[in-house]
């Protein structure tokens, strides 16, 4: 993967908004291409735009206050896409801005057993506003209820091939 580099911190230094020369950048990004950003602070508002946009993000301080921030697109295969309907729980906001899945769970094999039972304990294990993965070989009709009423959100739809059904579940209040 080859990296862009652009520096913002002398124009946040001068007063200036980068948040146009950043786009731009990002616009002329071509294929296999990530973006290195440095600035002097952590830019959050920026790290969900650009998830929004199809980019994931790695984010390290590299001292004296300053950021580096790695743009990465994601790749079209591992992107929940629009190709089928996307269902979500009634209280779902944004899942764009959620974090990346911190685990990814498969239960598209026959016989999986006490599915909701795990996912459930794994959601009360985990820190509100964590995001895992599943896989399934039908929609979980079984499970979406109790996720609602724990008070986690979720969205999920089928892959592009209605062979798979994908969910994002994010942890809710314990």
């Amino acid at each position: 993967m080859q990296l862009v580099e652009l520096d913002v911190r002398a124009v946040l230094r001068d007063g200036g908004e980068p948040f146009p020369l950043i786009m731009q950048t990002v616009a002329s990004l071509k294929a296999g291409q990530s973006l290195r950003l440095i600035a002097n602070f952590r830019p959050v508002p920026l790290l969900q735009v650009m998830q929004k946009k199809g980019f994931s993000f790695k984010d390290r301080e590299i001292g004296n206050g300053d950021w580096e921030v790695i743009f990465t697109p994601v790749e079209a295969e591992n992107k929940m896409t629009e190709s089928k309907p996307v269902s979500r729980s009634a209280e779902t906001v944004v899942p764009e801005i959620w974090p990346d899945p911190m685990h990814y769970l498969d239960y598209s094999l026959p016989d999986q057993g006490t599915v909701t039972e795990e996912i459930l304990r794994l959601l009360n294990r985990i820190e509100d506003g964590a995001v895992i993965f599943a896989l399934f070989s039908a929609e979980p009709d079984f499970l979406l209820p109790e996720l609602e009423k724990a008070g986690h959100q979720w969205v999920g739809n089928f892959d592009a091939g209605g062979e798979a059904y994908r969910m994002m579940i994010r942890s809710g209040a314990h």
